[in-house]
């Protein structure tokens, strides 16, 4: 094992791995990340779906019976991507099991073309809770203001709910908000709160290169690659101040777990900065990073882990953003535009993956 992700996981990070495909699972891949790499979690997304359906034989059996079958491809999708996600649950199940259910969890998003309905939200994320079945499967929700009421309304029913596609303080604030009433409703319905487990996927790279494309506009170089990791570091002081509320105690007290935030995105964009910068500069206790397995090769070899790299910069994280508004920088509007973006990538990558799928839907 790496010395460097023992340190990682020492001041309490999980390392989750932010990919999943057959083949991985089939090779046994993963098995061997958990064992040398402290991986205790994966996410997916339908990019990575997208990417891993292209690549090699791994699904052509089960592509062709759903052929045969003469499966329609948005249940072929689910077909397949369901049954990855089982595969990679049980996989984590010994972490799940070892860490009494905060860790060992996977994964998977609910169809991103539904991000501005409410209704079919909640509807598709019962859906792939019943189809996977599995109490380490953790349900993709994107916080999305029509995504808000479905995330609360999934965690009043037990399932478990990774929110994602967070950009700004104001919609965490408001995603922290809705998982709090999600417990608050478990709890009057007399559901076992310890068995509902939430992380809120923070983005950090994508705010970088959002605001640095910006930054060249101004003429202001010298604030580069500063947006991400303050924004991250901002978000962790809002999740301190619910975690000191009366509202969360109350819940604490009834055996709820906090909703740890998560930082996605962490693969570095710009070549000028260092690959780990995202993992190294946002140590906090309580955290989970997901990385891409480049930036968990990166970070296990070189990442200079010397503890608490958030809480003791809180000042200089506000300094960052009120140098960037200085600088002309909207910050509503980046954030905006990066949730726009987010959610157009994720559904182009969907659509992707159906038509793969329908080329394949062939007996």
């Amino acid at each position: 094992m790496s010395e460097i992700l023992n340190k990682l996981s020492g001041q309490g990070v999980a390392i989750w791995l932010d990919d999943i495909s057959r083949e991985r699972l089939r090779t046994g891949n993963l098995e061997q990340l958990i064992r040398e790499k402290n991986v205790v979690g994966v996410t997916s997304n339908p990019t990575i779906f997208a990417n891993a359906l292209s690549k090699g034989d791994a699904y052509d059996t089960q592509l062709h019976d759903l052929a045969v079958r003469g499966v329609e491809v948005g249940e072929a999708v689910r077909a397949i991507t369901t049954y990855d996600i089982r595969w990679a649950a049980d996989v984590l199940r010994p972490v799940y099991d070892a860490s009494g259910g905060v860790d060992g969890r996977v994964s998977l998003e609910v169809d991103p073309r539904l991000a501005r309905d409410s209704e079919k939200t909640i509807a598709e994320a019962r859906a792939l809770w019943w189809l996977v079945d599995r109490p380490n499967l953790m349900i993709k929700i994107p916080a999305t203001v029509e995504g808000l009421p479905a995330i609360t309304q999934a965690l009043s029913e037990g399932i478990s709910v990774n929110v994602t596609l967070i950009f700004s303080l104001e919609r965490y604030r408001a995603v922290m908000d809705a998982w709090l009433a999600g417990l608050e409703a478990a709890q009057a319905k007399g559901l076992n709160l310890a068995t509902i487990e939430s992380v809120a996927s923070f983005f950090v790279s994508r705010v970088d290169t959002e605001i640095d494309k910006r930054l060249d506009k101004l003429g202001k170089p010298e604030l580069k690659g500063k947006a991400g990791i303050a924004n991250a570091r901002l978000a962790y002081a809002a999740f301190e101040e619910v975690m000191n509320s009366e509202r969360w105690q109350r819940l604490r007290g009834a055996g709820a777990r906090p909703q740890r935030p998560l930082w996605a995105s962490t693969g570095v964009k710009n070549p000028e900065y260092s690959d780990t910068m995202y993992v190294d500069q946002l140590v906090a206790p309580g955290t989970v990073n997901t990385m891409p397995e480049k930036t968990l090769d990166a970070t296990a070899d070189h990442a200079n882990v010397t503890g608490d790299t958030v809480r003791p910069f809180y000042e200089q994280a506000w300094n960052t953003m009120a140098a960037l508004k200085d600088a002309g920088v909207d910050y509503d509007d980046v954030v905006k535009v990066l949730e726009d973006e987010g959610v157009d990538k994720f559904e182009a990558s969907w659509n992707e993956l159906l038509e793969s799928v329908t080329k394949n839907l062939v007996p």
